[in-house]
């Protein structure tokens, strides 16, 4: 099946990817580009480093701006995946949801509205044993931003490894956190996968810190050899 994958370059919309090229024919990659920075669908740090993953994995890519609004922002979805549609011929839509019925519920609506699969090859997956499938499989992910006590700004920047899981276990079992940041307590950006042409070289970067949360703001990025 044709299908085009709702991509966000963080953790999850990447394992997904690798997970729909296992069993399908990926066409596309689809990216909601949010101007507003708290949009309840989409993931908003360092969305344009897309651009570098998307030569990496060597799929065409969309983009499509969005303001953000709740559920207006949806319509521009819609259009997205009309476009992809049209464009790229697909017949279904991967996405990485994990726990999200918000996200989930959303994007099988519109699916179905336009004739597509929805196909969620994350849903309610451990979310402890999710990250140590990317560890094993060595992906590279940073974290791009935190959201959450006790999460502090020494966080952003960090790899995801196992001395970061462990970490996050011990505040999943203290505070109740998620330890795959699905609760919103974390973003990510994934620099390198097995799936991937070539890995991303960070050449400039800096931390954002806004009281309680903060980003990894990717300043200078480029492909290199792996």
């Amino acid at each position: 099946m044709r299908l085009g994958c709702l991509f966000s370059g963080g953790k999850d919309s990447a394992y997904a990817v690798e997970l729909a090229l296992s069993e399908h024919e990926v066409v596309c990659l689809i990216t909601l580009d949010s101007v507003n920075p708290e949009s309840y669908m989409y993931h908003t740090p360092n969305v344009e480093l897309t651009r570098l993953q998307a030569q990496a994995i060597g799929l065409p890519q969309i983009i499509w701006g969005t303001e953000g609004v709740e559920e207006v922002e949806l319509t521009d979805l819609r259009s997205a995946l009309v476009e992809a549609k049209e464009k790229h011929r697909i017949e279904g839509v991967v996405s990485g949801a994990i726990e999200s019925v918000y996200q989930a519920s959303r994007v099988q609506r519109i699916c179905d509205e336009l004739g597509l699969w929805s196909f969620n090859p994350l849903w309610l997956k451990d979310q402890e044993k999710l990250m140590r499938e990317l560890i094993e499989k060595k992906y590279e992910v940073i974290v791009s931003g935190v959201f959450a006590y006790p999460l502090g700004e020494d966080f952003l920047g960090r790899r995801v490894d196992e001395d970061f899981l462990g970490e996050m276990i011990g505040f999943r079992e203290q505070y109740g956190l998620n330890v795959s940041g699905e609760g919103g307590e974390i973003e990510t950006t994934v620099l390198d996968a097995p799936f991937f042409g070539g890995r991303i070289r960070i050449t400039g970067a800096s931390c954002r810190w806004m009281g309680d949360s903060g980003v990894y703001v990717i300043e200078g990025a480029g492909l290199v050899e792996k």
